[in-house]
């Protein structure tokens, strides 16, 4: 697979993943303005791969996110790469997809279990 054609399954899961935050805060997901709360990160740069520009919908979305659109899974490799983009004071959390397959989360199994029990 070309790497161009590589990188566009990548942002078409970035895009999916910021899509789907906006839908769930009920904000306008557009990439192309540059004041939308919420934002893909372009390919190749450094970060999270979705980031939160307001303020208040951070702290209402602690994550920081990495997103892996691949065949192949390196678990342990994409939980080091969204560890060390995570900001301090949020969590990380991996979003992978692979082919005719929904995508799933990973994130910190403690956090998870912490979070469900403080929302009883």
């Amino acid at each position: 697979m070309k790497t161009s054609s590589c990188k566009a399954k990548g942002r078409r899961l970035q895009y999916w993943v910021a899509e789907q935050i906006a839908a769930i805060f009920n904000i306008e997901f557009n990439q192309q303005d540059d004041l939308c709360p919420i934002h893909s990160r372009e390919m190749g740069q450094a970060g999270s791969d979705v980031y939160i520009r307001d303020k208040e919908l951070a702290s209402k979305f602690p994550f920081d996110v990495e997103c892996k659109n691949t065949e192949n899974i390196s678990l342990y490799k994409y939980i080091e790469q969204a560890k060390s983009n995570t900001k301090k004071g949020n969590q990380w959390l991996v979003v992978h997809k692979k082919n005719n397959s929904k995508p799933v989360v990973i994130l910190d199994a403690e956090y998870f279990f912490k979070k469900c029990i403080n929302n009883q």
